[in-house]
C-alpha cells in the first residue's frame, strides 16, 4: 500500500462502514501521524428498526464519533443525505468534491461500489448506498481538482485540490494492495464495538464475541497473500 502520503479522507456511506472494513488500517496509520478525517454521507438513521429515524440518527452519529476516537480520528463530519435512499448523481458529487477540497487528501479511501460482496460471480448483493457512495467517491477525486466542474465551490473559498494520488476502496472483490492490520487488530475490535447499539439490534449473538470474530475473519481473508498476516485489503486506484 502506498505509504508515501500526510492526509487522507475516508467516506462512506454510514456509520460502521468503515468499522467493518479498515478501521485497523487507520488505527495503524494514525500510530504514524497520519491524519484521517472520516466524512459519513449518512447518519444511519435507517439502521435500527425499533428506532425512528429522528432518535436513532444522534444515537449512531454519538457512536460513531466515539468509534472513530479509539482509532485516533478526531475529525467526524456527516453529510444529512437520507440514509438507505441516497441517489448516485451530481448532487452527491458536488457535496464529496466539497468535502475533498476541504480536506485536501492524498489519500481517498471508500467502500466497495460494485453490486456484489465477495468473489464473482455470485456474493451477496451490495446495497443502493455503497453503490452510490462508492462510485460518487471515484469520480469527485477527479471533480475536486477540476475548476470548471462545480464553479460554485470556489465560490464558496473551496479552490480546487488536485492533490489526490490514490483512492482506496476496502471490501474490493478485486484487492491490489494491503496493509498490516496486526498493530491496529485491538483497537479495530474496541472501534467496532463502539456502534453497540446497532450490533444489539442487527445480532442475538454476544457484542464482544461478535465484533471480535468478525474483525478477526475480515482481516483474514488477505492473510494467505500477505504472508500470513492479518491485513486489510484494498483496490487501489492511481490517479
Amino acid at each position: 500500500m502506498p505509504a508515501d502520503w500526510q492526509r487522507a479522507l475516508a467516506v462512506v456511506a454510514h456509520p460502521d462502514d468503515l468499522e467493518y472494513g479498515c478501521a485497523a488500517a487507520v488505527a495503524g496509520w494514525t500510530d504514524q501521524g497520519k491524519d484521517v478525517g472520516y466524512l459519513l454521507v449518512t447518519r444511519g438513521e435507517a439502521g435500527i428498526d425499533t428506532l425512528d429515524p429522528a432518535t436513532c440518527a444522534p444515537l449512531r452519529e454519538r457512536e460513531q464519533r466515539e468509534s472513530a476516537a479509539i482509532v485516533g480520528v478526531t475529525s467526524v463530519e456527516f453529510l444529512d443525505h437520507r440514509d438507505g435512499v441516497v441517489e448516485y448523481g451530481l448532487g452527491l458529487r458536488r457535496d464529496i468534491a466539497a468535502a475533498i477540497r476541504r480536506h485536501r487528501p492524498e489519500l481517498v479511501i471508500t467502500l466497495n461500489h460494485r453490486d456484489t460482496w465477495g468473489p464473482e460471480p455470485g456474493g451477496f448483493w451490495n446495497t443502493p448506498d455503497h453503490k452510490a457512495v462508492g462510485r460518487a467517491v471515484l469520480d469527485a477525486a477527479a471533480d475536486a481538482g477540476n475548476r470548471w466542474i462545480f464553479p460554485e465551490l470556489a465560490e464558496q473559498g473551496l479552490d480546487p485540490w488536485n492533490g489526490v494520488r490514490w483512492v482506496a476502496v476496502a471490501g474490493s472483490n478485486l484487492p491490489t494492495h494491503a496493509v498490516d492490520a496486526g498493530p491496529g487488530l485491538e483497537r479495530a475490535t474496541r472501534s467496532l464495538r463502539a456502534h453497540r447499539t446497532y450490533i444489539e439490534a442487527l445480532t442475538d449473538q454476544d457484542v464482544d464475541a461478535y465484533c471480535r470474530s468478525f474483525v478477526a475473519e475480515s482481516t483474514g481473508r488477505a492473510s494467505a497473500r500477505f504472508g500470513g498476516r492479518p491485513a486489510v485489503a484494498f483496490e487501489v486506484f492511481p490517479r
